[in-house]
């Protein structure tokens, strides 16, 4: 007989459970997210205007463009943002990456992580 894994979560104890937990959620998927914003393949399709089995393909890659990325979660209603984080500093925003995945314009300062406003 099969466990299910509210169950299975239920019996560790409370940190090992939490622990679980947050290595979940580091783990979202493209496909997490579509159905966290409650939309279908098909929807997400029509406003990107590509076919469904182009979305279904993108949300089992490993590997895609960032103009790529910054348009399906565009799509979506959200905002993506690039976060470098490095030891002993703070988590630096990169903003200066070409809308769309054109190239152009030289190297900029990014913006310290705390600000919020992303270029397009």
């Amino acid at each position: 007989m099969a466990k299910k894994l509210e169950r299975i979560m239920a019996g560790l104890p409370d940190k090992r459970r939490v622990k679980i937990e947050a290595r979940a959620d580091e783990l979202a998927t493209l496909k997490d997210l579509r159905q966290a914003v409650a939309q279908t393949q098909e929807k997400l399709a029509a406003e990107l205007g590509v076919g469904q089995d182009t979305i279904s393909r993108l949300e089992k890659r490993s590997d895609m463009l960032l103009s790529t990325l910054r348009r399906y979660v565009k799509a979506m209603g959200g905002e993506l943002e690039l976060v470098a984080r490095f030891p002993n500093r703070n988590p630096v925003v990169i903003d200066h990456l070409p809308p769309d995945g054109k190239a152009g314009g030289g190297a900029k300062k990014a913006r310290p992580a705390g600000s919020r406003k992303l270029a397009a």
